[in-house]
Formats: C-alpha cells, sequence, structure tokens
C-alpha cells in the first residue's frame, strides 16, 4: 500500500473526532500507517486523515457492489 499525503478536508474532519471515535479509527487503521505514526514520518492527525479517507473510499467500492448484486438478484 502506498502511502499518500492527508487530504485538507480529511485532516479537519480527524481533529474534530472524539476520544472514543479516534480510538475505533484507530482499531482499524492499518500497520503500514501505524508504523509511519511511530516512525515519526506521520502525525497522528495525518494518520488518522489517511485513515478516514480509505474508509470512505472502501464505503463507496462497498456500496457499488452492493448496487451491483441487488440488481443481479432482482433478475
Amino acid at each position: 500500500m502506498k502511502i499518500k499525503k492527508a487530504n485538507e478536508e480529511y485532516l479537519e474532519k480527524a481533529k474534530s473526532l472524539s476520544e472514543e471515535e479516534v480510538e475505533r479509527l484507530q482499531s482499524r487503521m492499518r500497520a503500514k500507517l501505524t508504523r509511519r505514526e511511530e516512525d515519526k514520518k506521520l502525525t497522528p492527525i495525518e494518520a488518522l486523515a489517511i485513515q478516514l479517507e480509505l474508509d470512505d473510499e472502501q464505503l463507496v467500492e462497498w456500496r457499488e457492489k452492493r448496487i451491483e448484486i441487488n440488481k443481479k438478484n432482482k433478475k
């Protein structure tokens, strides 16, 4: 997985997360992001922002696949 730069929009979202939301997001965080944060290559906020963006991308993909499945089941 290539680590990308954190998008400004997601940085703002990451800064506004509650402590509980941060913990949930960190539990889903990929190992590579966690290592980059530990190696000080990313700030904790940048790592959270990237994870938020990845989660959103996965959600879009999941929704597209779900629509496809629903169309197949209706036939």
